[in-house]
């Protein structure tokens, strides 16, 4: 008969092989009403790049993905138009995208000059002195504009919003071994945030989870998808996903395995909020690429 200590031994090598793997936020998925439209706004207006476009005729819709670097070392936002279907409802639950940039106050008048619109006018954050602003794109998607010296990654945060802020932050931590960089209460405007990752925050792309004091649910919509994360083994990856939503909420939505057609191995899961987060074979993703 196993005693306590071997019994738990599977479950601790899973957890620890997780915070060994060497994941790395790969893209956010989000429906939009006229691609071209957009596209045309995140390069004029933010300085994104096209990096690739895809149709897929067969399943009536057409992929573009944008960012600041190539996505073999860099986020990106890919953006997804499903024929004749030109509105959404982006719910509560989304929060926002971020760009880190070096002058704020003259991304913030390049953006009016194109046309575009800002939402808050830069300037100071309450109680600090991180220079911030806030721009709407054409679908409604709210994207923080955050000063900061130069950075590798511009497109710097994923902002969603949860109910319960230590489930969510033990989940993360255990289901895909993010750190938990920064956490920030603000009781003056009833909210806490919690940044997570696997890298310093002027590094890299993070989730930015926050919880607003006494909400425990929000409306999802249907324009906002899931962020994709790659690893170097899904099947691992999601034993540590398994442990984390029996323990925690949230659960499996396809289990490990190679997609029909390209082969790319993914899994996809849930979180206890909702929140649907793809996992994606590293070696397959750079052949994707290719």
């Amino acid at each position: 008969m196993a005693t306590g200590s071997e019994a738990t031994k599977p479950a601790e090598a899973v957890l620890e092989w997780n915070k060994q793997d060497n994941k790395r936020m790969l893209h956010a998925v989000y429906r939009v009403g006229d691609l071209d439209r957009t596209i045309k706004y995140y390069t004029e207006c933010f300085g994104m790049k096209l990096l690739r476009k895809r149709d897929v005729p067969d399943e009536k819709y057409t992929n573009a993905f944008l960012g600041f670097g190539p996505e073999t070392t860099n986020f990106a936002l890919e953006l997804t138009y499903n024929y004749g279907v030109d509105k959404y409802d982006i719910g509560e639950g989304f929060g926002h995208f971020a760009i880190a940039n070096e002058d704020v106050y003259k991304l913030a008048e390049n953006i009016k000059s194109k046309g575009g619109k800002i939402t808050r006018e830069p300037g100071p954050v309450k109680g600090g002195s991180t220079v911030i602003a806030f721009a709407q794109d054409p679908d409604g998607y709210l994207f923080e504009l955050i000063q900061r010296a130069e950075t590798p990654e511009p497109l710097c945060q994923v902002m969603l919003r949860v109910g319960d802020l230590e489930r969510s932050i033990k989940f993360y931590e255990k289901a895909l071994g993010m750190k938990l960089l920064r956490k920030k209460d603000v009781p003056d405007y009833k909210y806490t945030i919690a940044m997570l990752g696997y890298a310093d925050e002027d590094k890299t792309t993070v989730l930015e989870l926050t919880y607003n004091y006494g909400r425990t649910e929000y409306s999802k919509g249907n324009a906002y998808a899931q962020v994709a994360i790659g690893t170097n083994d899904v099947y691992k990856s999601a034993e540590a996903v398994d442990l984390a939503t029996k323990e925690l909420g949230g659960k499996i939505l396809r289990q490990p395995g190679p997609l029909p057609g390209i082969n790319t191995k993914i899994a996809s899961f849930v979180d206890p909020d909702g929140w649907k987060v793809v996992l994606v074979d590293h070696t397959d993703f750079l052949k994707e690429l290719q």
